[in-house]
């Protein structure tokens, strides 16, 4: 049997479902690789910005590594803004919620929350709020996550920043998205 029998999941056997799980597993093993694949293709910009989203990402991710930030800091890094491209209302959110099953919970809040840390340094020219992450003053990852902000986001806008290639990034995303998941 290559495919289910059932056409309504409620009709579903234990067989057909072995063989959905055999495959979905597989499937899990290849995040680390469309992953790269997709971080890849961020070559162009959005306007106004002097790097693209790939070069500012391998940015972050290269401040971090040069920082000394453990494996699953440098790929949070790498990764923190995937969700631009198809959540830029929430980004943060869905890159946070793609690594979540991945990383501690320290990291998921950092990537998470840092799209309202970064507003820091902006709110305030369009007439926003740019001390809102002080909601979060007592949570116990804020520090943790203003120095995110602060020594690798908000600074790796700059093209003449000599980043590694994403390349040199692949076995940390490889590493880390073949951990067994978290259970956050």
């Amino acid at each position: 049997m290559s495919k289910v029998k059932f056409t309504e999941m409620k009709n579903g056997s234990k067989e057909d479902y072995l063989l959905l799980d055999r495959h979905e597993q597989a499937y899990i093993q290849g995040t680390a690789d469309r992953i790269i694949k997709f971080m890849s293709g961020l070559n162009s910009t959005l306007e106004g910005y002097q790097v693209s989203r790939l070069e500012h990402s391998l940015q972050t991710a290269t401040r971090a590594l040069k920082d000394k930030a453990n494996d699953e800091m440098v790929v949070a890094a790498l990764l923190h803004d995937i969700g631009d491209e198809l959540a830029p209302l929430n980004h943060s959110e869905y890159a946070a919620a793609v690594l979540k099953p991945y990383v501690s919970e320290k990291t998921h809040w950092i990537v998470e929350k840092h799209g309202e840390f970064q507003m820091y340094y902006y709110a305030h020219h369009l007439g926003g709020d740019k001390n809102q992450r002080e909601k979060y003053k007592d949570h116990k990852y804020y520090q943790d996550t203003v120095d995110f902000c602060e020594n690798w986001d908000q600074k790796s806008f700059d093209p003449n920043y000599k980043s590694l290639p994403l390349k040199e990034f692949e076995p940390l995303v490889k590493k880390i998205f073949s951990r067994k998941p978290y259970s956050n």
